[in-house]
């Protein structure tokens, strides 16, 4: 039993996006930017895709997802960050451990999210990033389904391409990344779902080449002014 609960949480790894509190938005100037720290500003459609694997603990046992895509939207001063789907899977099936799980998003678009820069680059970090009002579904296979519902609010470490403190040094885009972060159950699931658990994850994050083509091959680079 304690294995089926474990498991139900698996989706929430790959939404993780943030593990601390970004510094507040009054006291600095974000930019969001097309690549580097002197190209112009950048604003519109955004993918973050999985690097490796999101895992997640709880006290019960751990899992995994090798594959997961969130598509959205940012405005140039890093506010609005909106979440218009989201997917987590592995190999194109359901997340895995010690039972199986599907994982769906629920009531996309997740709005009113942020990248805000981090003066003080707090453990390494380039920027705060948080996705607010997420939510998702997660059904465990077995004794005909067993479902559990995770939300609220994110918060993650946003690092730039170049920056050799960030998660994996072998990939050169802006990556956001999440570390020990907690996650809480929310309502409407089964009473076998734990009531929190810690998750890991890395997600490359890029720009479209050109407004509304599809093609998400635009690096994307963070800046800002110390307050």
């Amino acid at each position: 039993m304690a294995r089926i609960r474990q498991t139900a949480t698996i989706g929430v790894a790959a939404l993780a996006l943030v593990a601390v509190a970004a510094p507040p938005a009054s006291a600095v100037t974000t930019t969001v930017r097309k690549g580097s720290a002197t190209a112009d500003p950048y604003a519109g459609n955004v993918r973050a895709t999985l690097l490796g694997n999101a895992s997640v603990s709880t006290s019960i046992g751990n899992g995994t997802c090798n594959q997961s895509v969130m598509n959205g939207s940012i405005q140039s001063n890093g506010s609005a960050l909106s979440i218009s789907s989201a997917t987590f899977n592995t190999n194109g099936g359901p997340c895995t451990g010690t039972a199986s799980a599907t994982i769906t998003a629920q009531n996309t678009p997740w709005t009113g999210g942020s990248v805000t820069w981090d003066p003080a680059h707090t453990g390494g970090r380039d920027a705060g990033v948080t996705i607010a009002n997420f939510k998702i579904r997660a059904v465990v296979d077995i004794f005909g389904g067993i479902t559990c519902y995770f939300g609220g609010n994110l918060t993650a470490n946003g690092f730039n391409g170049d920056n050799p403190a960030r998660p994996v040094t072998s990939n050169s885009q802006a990556q956001v990344g999440v570390s020990n972060a907690t996650v809480n159950r929310q309502s409407g699931g089964s009473f076998l779902c734990p009531s929190t658990a810690t998750v890991n994850a890395t997600y490359q994050l890029l720009g479209e080449s050109a407004p509304g083509s599809g093609s998400f091959t635009q690096s994307l680079y963070v800046t800002g002014t110390n307050p």
